[in-house]
């Protein structure tokens, strides 16, 4: 069996609903998440996958989606509040946690095509969460979690950048 893993960084906000500590309040992240791919074969260049085609493939839609974008739950009252004030949001139908975005990022893999069976989410350099697929009853899984979904919302009032108040 061949391995592959590439990092991914990139910087999200976020607060988690129904939440007692510090994450119920916005806050955000530099985020460091590790996509490994597995497979028996490699191709004619002796690659399981090109790191660059990799990069190109997830790393352009965390860069569309994920990257400097609020990701919050589709039911956040600040949302709507966030996208008339000219933020681009990412909104889920889940609380954004580090676990629920690593399974995003194995999911968003996954349907690109890439044999993705592992990502681990690094929030903060202390604390990783991460999601491994199950590969079905045959590998010995009852069953896989819920589809998450998600969805890049632009914002309603995009206007242009305006200058600070003179003080």
């Amino acid at each position: 069996m061949f391995r592959v893993v590439r990092e991914f960084q990139f910087c999200y906000g976020h607060r988690l609903l129904e939440y007692e500590g510090k994450c119920r309040f916005l806050h955000g992240h530099n985020a460091r998440a590790l996509v490994v791919l597995e497979g028996d074969q490699l191709n004619a260049q002796g690659m399981l996958l090109d790191f660059g085609e990799l990069k190109r493939r997830l790393g352009q839609w965390i860069e569309q989606n994920l990257d400097h974008r609020m990701i919050l739950h589709r039911l956040d009252p600040v949302a709507p509040i966030l996208q008339e004030a000219g933020e681009t949001l990412f909104l889920l139908d889940v609380n954004p946690t580090a676990e629920h975005l690593a399974q995003l990022l194995f999911q968003q893999a996954q349907q690109l095509g890439l044999p993705v069976v592992e990502v681990a989410l690094w929030e903060t350099p202390h604390c990783q969460a991460g999601f491994r697929g199950c590969g079905g009853p045959e590998a010995g899984c009852a069953s896989n979690p819920s589809l998450i979904q998600g969805q890049l919302i632009l914002p309603r009032n995009p206007g242009p950048v305006q200058p600070l108040p003179s003080v």
